[in-house]
């Protein structure tokens, strides 16, 4: 409430007091000041009511974020974007719009600029390809609009070229350690993975930050410690099953026994699987597998996989996690709570295997996403 309005009430309980007083005739003094106080306290009240609605009132401004995916065919992009809505539907103050580059820069980069256009309050980025997106991010910024990178983050490296390691200026982040992510099973492959074993790599978009971290985690992890191992092909399936499976069918013409698929994400380990699945060269008699299958996000597919068999481990992205943190502190930023370059947070990666799985399934059936008998709900 502003003060000149408080002021106007109180002087006009005041001046209702005085005029009281003399109407009154032969009332008291005592009995005059009792009603100059009454009337005062009760304007006192009046203003401290229209302070409180006018706090309501701040509380309530919309804030417009947007969250633009970097595919939908993507199916932990899918997920993601799933829970980032569900997780905006807590704040009442946010109108979260979600919006696919389709796997295409020039998409998503057409969806970057126009973010500006539109005037968001803030624009969470999940980029296609951290170079191609970099400076599309940076217009944003220098636009005023603040920009949180999520899964992957983009660095100051993937606008200059210089391998600097610092998050792009402007910027802050909310992402999963893809070192960590892939060392998970890298780490039990060199115990698991058969001597002299020929194995197939499945690759990520070239460029995409979490797709070049775990190959390289694979080197340093696995591939270092057993030189024996042959690489017998390796290719990109850019995140997607059906590419996968188009690979994994062209591979297992050679003839050469593939002992294991070594896959950046779940899903193209899942189209891999779905190539083989059939394959008696693969599949043994008693429907166990002969071949050792690893993964990354411990999505519900690679859960459910890894319950028949047929995946043999996988270390959970969880995509639920990455919203809550997203949207909690795109809430704190737009509020004027906390700067956006002060967000810098990153989620755990435990490691998904036959022994646990069940508890992950369980998570996935509390949520939806597998139905009550065990396949893919929907």
């Amino acid at each position: 409430m502003k003060l000149k309005k408080i002021c106007a009430m109180l002087l006009g309980g005041a001046m209702l007091a005085a005029m009281l007083t003399g109407c009154s005739g032969g009332a008291s003094e005592t009995e005059a000041a009792a009603t100059g106080a009454a009337a005062t306290e009760a304007a006192a009240a009046e203003a401290e009511t229209e302070q409180v609605q006018d706090a309501a009132s701040e509380s309530t401004e919309t804030h417009r974020v947007l969250f633009v995916a970097r595919a939908s065919a993507d199916t932990f992009a899918a997920w993601l974007t799933n829970e980032m809505q569900a997780a905006a539907a807590e704040y009442g103050d946010i109108e979260l719009t979600c919006v696919s580059g389709d796997g295409d820069d020039n998409v998503e980069n057409g969806l970057l600029e126009n973010a500006i256009t539109q005037q968001y309050d803030l624009v969470i980025v999940q980029s296609n390809n951290n170079a191609a997106q970099a400076p599309y991010i940076q217009q944003i910024v220098e636009a005023g609009i603040p920009v949180i990178t999520t899964n992957p983050s983009v660095y100051q490296g993937d606008l200059d070229g210089s391998g600097d390691t610092a998050l792009l200026e402007g910027t802050g982040t909310v992402d999963a350690d893809p070192i960590e992510q892939a060392k998970v099973s890298a780490v039990r492959a060199v115990e698991e993975v058969p001597e002299n074993a020929n194995v197939v790599v499945l690759r990520g978009p070239s460029g995409n930050y979490h797709a070049e971290q775990r190959r390289i985690a694979w080197d340093t992890y696995f591939f270092n410690e057993r030189p024996d191992v042959t690489i017998l092909y390796e290719d990109y399936a850019n995140w997607n099953s059906d590419e996968a499976l188009t690979l994994m069918e062209s591979w297992i013409q050679s003839d050469t026994h593939i002992d294991a698929i070594i896959s950046m994400n779940d899903n193209m380990a899942a189209g891999a699987i779905e190539a083989i699945r059939n394959n008696s060269d693969y599949i043994n008699a008693d429907g166990t597998a002969n071949f050792l299958a690893y993964g990354v996000d411990g999505t519900a597919q690679g859960c459910l996989l890894i319950k028949e068999g047929l995946l043999t481990s996988t270390a959970l992205q969880s995509a639920a996690d990455l919203a809550k943190k997203n949207m909690q502190y795109a809430a704190s930023v737009v509020r004027g709570e906390m700067e956006v370059t002060e967000v810098n947070d990153y989620v755990d990666a435990p490691e998904i295997n036959a022994e646990n799985v069940d508890e992950y399934i369980q998570i996935y059936i509390d949520n939806g996403e597998i139905a009550a008998d065990g396949t893919m709900a929907g």
